[in-house]
């Protein structure tokens, strides 16, 4: 042993494939590295919640509720990053004075090892006063709604008011409160239902940032068949007894009203009462009418009226000899 290792041959050999060993382990590393540089990948997460930090006190309006988050780096910590979503996109308007700024959206926890991008990078943003204003609330309900033949009576509310609350300038821009009732066609009868209320523009766009306290109201919606009123006309029928005249006829109902479809009742001008002639005498001058419903029509109303006569005795009416 002591012989070959005098030896300058296996010196030399030993050395060189020490040589060797070394440059293929080099060579090794070098290439583990560069596959490591090639495994970089990169991944966007869409739709990613947007935080805003600012003062309580003001209203900010114009920044998006989420953002694209694009991200560059190794598998592995992509991969992470997708799967824990820890990280945060955020805004920071606390050191900012009221009016319009132009912001960056800001990344946190996210990791060093990865290069991130932020779609949009910047945002337009107003800063105003926050205000609150009571309002009066408009209920809305359309006629399509309802049966043919009706219509609404009343529309109420409750409450009556609602505050609202957001920047200056959308609480100036309020022209409308609207509590809308929605439902299946063919109502025919009166009902409650809740609404909810929404603000409006003048050109009856929705405003957005509106706070509204209460958000939903109950709609009271009284729903009555459609009707009107006409004079009364009294005709007499049939003939009048023997030994009396009538000189007039007279009833304290003036008016009677007429329900049914509105192409049916709006043609009518007035009711005809028609009284019996043959009904009164000397000794009862008054007659209870039950009313006719006219054709077309489903009801009047009152149903009955009280006619009553006015009448002569005939003197001269004589009275036949047996």
């Amino acid at each position: 042993m002591d012989k070959m290792m005098d030896n300058r041959w296996f010196l030399r050999i030993t050395a060189l494939l020490l040589a060797f060993l070394l440059f293929f382990s080099v060579q090794a590393e070098d290439n583990s590295t560069g596959s490591t540089d090639t495994s970089r990948v990169s991944e966007v997460i869409e739709d990613v919640d947007l935080e805003i930090y600012h003062d309580n006190d003001l209203m900010v309006s114009g920044v998006p509720k989420t953002a694209d988050l694009y991200l560059t780096g190794p598998v592995s910590i992509v991969q992470a990053a997708l799967q824990l979503e820890d990280f945060t996109l955020f805004v920071d308007l606390r050191n900012l004075p009221l009016g319009e700024h132009q912001v960056p959206i800001q990344t946190e926890n996210v990791s060093d090892q990865l290069t991130s991008r932020v779609d949009p990078a910047f945002v337009n943003v107003v800063i105003e006063e926050r205000v609150s204003q009571e309002f009066r609330i408009d209920p809305d309900i359309n006629d399509r709604m309802l049966a043919e033949g009706f219509v609404l009576d009343e529309v109420t509310v409750e409450p009556e008011t609602v505050v609202v609350t957001g920047p200056k300038s959308m609480i100036d821009a309020i022209s409308f409160v609207k509590a809308t009732v929605s439902g299946e066609q063919g109502v025919n009868e009166s009902f409650t239902t809740a609404a909810r209320v929404r603000v409006l523009a003048e050109d009856l766009t929705k405003l957005e940032n509106a706070e509204i306290e209460p958000e939903e109201v109950e709609v009271a919606v009284k729903v009555v068949e459609y009707s009107k009123t006409v004079p009364v006309r009294i005709e007499a029928t049939g003939n009048v007894g023997v030994g009396i005249s009538i000189n007039n006829w007279t009833t304290s109902t003036k008016e009677i009203r007429i329900y049914g479809p509105k192409t049916v009742v709006d043609e009518m001008t007035e009711y005809v009462v028609e009284v019996d002639a043959a009904s009164i005498t000397a000794e009862d001058s008054t007659v209870d009418v039950e009313l006719s419903i006219p054709t077309g029509a489903s009801a009047v109303s009152p149903a009955q009226v009280t006619v009553e006569a006015e009448v002569v005795s005939d003197d001269s009416a004589q009275l036949p000899v047996d």
